[in-house]
């Protein structure tokens, strides 16, 4: 689909030419022949790129900017000025245009300047898609008892940047919980790096960690930042933090003691500014006493403790988190949204759920795959509890 531009040039002559090149170039243009003409095809359409003079009867090229950075803030908009206008034009982009150019206008420039415009505005659209991907992806979902109360702490500790453990079987959430923390804190605009313990060696653990420096063992042929660095100023998740060993264990006390890291092979310590979030599937305090844990960065880790309950513990949610899967699922797979019986969701609420939310999430995906519109008891009969 062509991409369209917006020029508001009160010069009949510059509209032309610019229309005649932006054509050539495949886009599809419109025009406006002052700045109220084109405040009213602002608000009215969505366009790709706007392209605007200063100097003009009834609106100026700054009043229009304003305008629809009010209406249409992720528009790019691009300034046409005279030699006349560049300071004026210098203000319009410290006001929010993407760029100006000096009339008349240089074509490769102009060509340049536009497409870099329409990259960031597909940057910024892509970034925001993601960003509510993730969003409702980490979505906490249900009413029952327990997560009232973790929903409760949650909205006391995020604003704060006390170390907190998750801690729950495998398939909880926990994860879900870590970046509602993220989310909340003031440390929202930064990174929260994930890093599973219990998919790291133990030899390689360290550098995951802390970084390495080129030529510090044998594959190392280039300098390496860790995930603490990665994450400084923002948030370091630590899943399955009591499978870490006890050598990474002793670093990773020095780390959260002093706010410094030392990449393997380095000198140089590193000050990081860093959020520590753990989670973990075991009872440290048993790890603990079976000397497989640090009793020390256990109460480093656990200022703030956040136990997540079981599936089989709050299945008064089972409902809510079928419906919320049915229409991600739905989505997921272009599909019109399914149905489920009474009698479906009562079935489902009686089974016995190992595997917590992440096995309830893969039946309900085996659900919409295999059943009809409407999923009966009969479908989760067939599909789910023989």
């Amino acid at each position: 689909m062509a991409q369209t531009i917006l020029v508001i040039d009160d010069e009949r002559a510059i509209r032309r030419t610019l229309g005649e090149i932006l054509s050539f170039e495949g886009f599809v243009v419109e025009e406006a022949a002052d700045g109220e003409e084109g405040m009213k095809k602002i608000k009215d359409n969505n366009y790709d790129c706007i392209l605007c003079d200063i100097k003009m009867p009834k609106k100026d090229g700054i009043e229009v900017l304003q305008f629809a950075k009010e209406e249409k803030p992720d528009t790019p908009f691009i300034v046409i000025s005279g030699h006349g206008n560049i300071d004026t034009a210098v203000e319009a982009v410290k006001k929010g245009a993407f760029d100006y150019i000096s009339k008349p206008p240089d074509l490769n420039r102009l060509l340049i300047t536009i497409r870099n415009a329409m990259d960031k505005k597909s940057l910024v659209t892509e970034t925001k898609q993601l960003r509510k991907k993730v969003n409702k992806e980490s979505e906490m979902i249900g009413e029952s008892e327990g997560m009232g109360e973790i929903r409760t702490t949650i909205a006391k500790v995020a604003p704060t940047d006390a170390r907190v453990l998750i801690t729950g079987e495998n398939g909880v959430g926990k994860e879900m919980v870590a970046r509602q923390l993220h989310q909340l804190s003031n440390r929202a605009n930064g990174p929260i790096i994930e890093v599973n313990c219990a998919a790291i060696p133990s030899e390689l653990i360290e550098s995951e960690l802390f970084g390495h420096e080129k030529g510090s063992f044998t594959s190392a042929i280039k300098q390496r930042l860790g995930k603490f660095e990665q994450a400084s100023g923002g948030t370091l998740f630590l899943d399955e933090i009591g499978d870490m060993s006890l050598d990474a264990q002793a670093k990773m006390l020095r780390a959260l003691q002093e706010g410094k890291i030392t990449r393997v092979g380095g000198e140089k310590e590193i000050k990081v500014d860093v959020r520590v979030i753990a989670a973990t599937n075991k009872n440290l305090l048993e790890e603990v006493e079976a000397k497989k844990f640090r009793l020390d960065l256990y109460h480093r880790l656990s200022v703030i403790l956040i136990h997540v309950p079981s599936l089989n513990n709050r299945r008064s949610d089972i409902p809510a988190l079928v419906n919320k899967f049915l229409q991600d699922l739905c989505d997921d797979y272009k599909q019109p949204l399914k149905t489920i019986d009474k009698a479906a969701i009562e079935a489902l609420q009686q089974h016995n759920w190992t595997g917590n939310i992440r096995e309830l999430r893969n039946a309900v995906e085996r659900l919409v795959i295999l059943s009809d519109s409407n999923i009966t008891a009969k479908d989760v009969q067939m599909y789910i509890l023989r």
